[in-house]
């Protein structure tokens, strides 16, 4: 699996889940409407180039103590990829920082039960905000970095059908899986919350607008 893609070559608001970078092994396996009915999966080759490079009955076994090969196995699609190494804003930061480990694992079960446990969510495909939007969270970072944005993508990977409600089980499943990416961004969380000073989403993205744009030194 190529780990050498550099962030300008993965432009933010070009990036869709049916995106896909091939020579790069980049891919997308989400399958059409049509192709999803002829063949009774949500899953399968890569849409473009046709790779298959997803075990996905072993994935849809939704199994933490499997849970390495379901992680390596979302970086092969262009979309996750770019979610697990993509820079967190420093809102995105502070929100975690602010909550800690404990508080922000509760955080992330809410959401997965507001915005996709009802397959009959009203934003249904828009109801997990992107990076680009200043109300975006690590939580928001880690649903698109795991498949767990919307009922769509919940199918493809984890083998939920998309007029199925979510039981327990694999809510918990998919706040744990949340969590592996949220721990693995952010190694030096702490477990309670830190105090941080605060600042709109507005002021954090336009300061590091700012520093993007000022020269390097030197």
């Amino acid at each position: 699996m190529s780990a050498t893609n550099s962030q300008t070559d993965l432009k933010p608001l070009k990036i869709t889940c049916t995106s896909t970078k091939c020579e790069d092994n980049l891919h997308c396996f989400r399958q059409s409407g049509r192709i999803a009915k002829t063949t009774g999966s949500s899953g399968g080759k890569c849409r473009s180039c046709g790779a298959q490079l997803v075990n996905w009955d072993r994935v849809h076994q939704r199994n933490l103590n499997d849970v390495g090969y379901t992680i390596e196995a979302l970086k092969y699609e262009l979309i996750r990829h770019y979610f697990w190494h993509i820079p967190l804003s420093e809102y995105a930061i502070n929100y975690a920082r602010r909550k800690g480990k404990v508080a922000l694992r509760i955080a992330v079960q809410k959401q997965i039960r507001n915005a996709v446990a009802n397959p009959d969510h009203p934003l249904q495909g828009r109801q997990t905000p992107r990076e680009t939007s200043p109300h975006a969270t690590v939580v928001h970072y880690s649903q698109h970095a795991t498949a767990s944005c919307c009922r769509r993508c919940l199918e493809e990977w984890h083998g939920i059908p998309m007029n199925e409600h979510l039981n327990e089980e694999q809510i918990e499943y998919l706040t744990d899986l949340s969590m592996r990416y949220i721990e693995g961004r952010l190694p030096d969380l702490n477990e309670q919350p830190v105090q941080v000073p605060r600042r709109g989403p507005r002021q954090a993205a336009t300061q590091e607008a700012l520093r993007l744009e000022l020269p390097h030194a030197g």
